[in-house]
């Protein structure tokens, strides 16, 4: 089924995103905390794909298992930074061939040793291109609350955030951001620029102190007072830890929802325990 028709049919949705092995070696347990969170009935599950197409394979892999095996709908991720258009031709076809219907168009993180091909430069061009092999197919694009890293200021961001969905892009899912007042405005301007798909937040259950400076140096994302003082109290205590880090997730998308936006992305990290401890959490209130 395809995602928008999936927050169009529904008015509060939970998904979760996985992220597939670097290497075979690592497969089988990606593969099982897969079916571990998709056993959790979510409205659908992305999975991740490595920039310059280095997890492909298995990315193509683990999507069908969760599709045919498991029944979840699911969102596969498509990079193009140092991919040639041949590359991204070869992988909607894969997807197409295992009967995926829902793609989220991505650039993809610059690698560090540099790019090896310069096909893409933005993942309007991607969009572009996967509309031009198969119109139908369901487009999700990415959006950053606080502005993209590499714009000096939000309003190019923005502008080109319009590029992209008028190049096709159905519906946009935000990087993580911990304070909701940050999407609120973020949301505003885009309206206001005529940028009217669905947007889902992007949440991640921060569990560990670590993942604090690594969202940081990722993301850009600002962590508030409140969330510093939550990692202060429990960092020394890995379990208090993460069922602190799942209650703020939690209590982000109680909020988020009452206020009307209520189609939840979940950067679950792979972890089929913290996916649970949040559907157990959100139950009586996204069912």
């Amino acid at each position: 089924m395809k995602i928008i028709d999936i927050i169009r049919e529904k008015e509060v949705t939970l998904s979760f995103e996985v992220f597939p092995p670097k290497t075979d070696a690592g497969y089988a347990a990606v593969e099982e905390a897969a079916a571990e969170i998709a056993a959790l009935k979510p409205d659908f599950m992305s999975v991740t794909y490595g920039a310059g197409g280095g997890t492909s394979k298995n990315t193509a892999n683990i999507s069908a298992d969760l599709q045919n095996k498991y029944g979840v709908n699911v969102l596969s991720h498509l990079t193009c930074v140092s991919s040639t258009k041949e590359d991204v031709r070869s992988m909607i076809s894969t997807y197409k061939e295992k009967g995926i219907e829902n793609i989220m168009a991505l650039r993809g993180d610059i690698p560090k040793e540099g790019r090896v091909c310069y096909d893409y430069d933005h993942a309007t061009q991607l969009i572009y291109d996967i509309k031009s092999v198969d119109d139908s197919l369901c487009i999700g694009g990415a959006c950053y609350p606080e502005g993209h890293v590499e714009c000096a200021r939000q309003s190019e961001d923005i502008m080109h955030l319009k590029e992209k969905v008028e190049a096709g892009c159905d519906f946009l899912t935000t990087q993580m951001f911990f304070d909701n007042s940050t999407l609120y405005q973020f949301l505003y301007r885009i309206r206001e620029k005529g940028i009217d798909v669905p947007v889902l937040p992007g949440i991640m259950p921060i569990t560990n102190a670590k993942q604090v400076a690594r969202s940081v140096a990722l993301s850009g994302s600002t962590i508030p007072q409140k969330m510093k003082i939550m990692v202060d109290r429990f960092a020394d205590n890995p379990e208090k830890m993460k069922e602190a880090g799942i209650i703020y997730a939690c209590d982000q998308i109680i909020d988020l929802i009452s206020n009307g936006v209520s189609h939840i992305h979940v950067y679950s990290m792979n972890k089929p325990d913290i996916a649970a401890g949040m559907m157990r959490n959100l139950a009586s209130i996204i069912r």
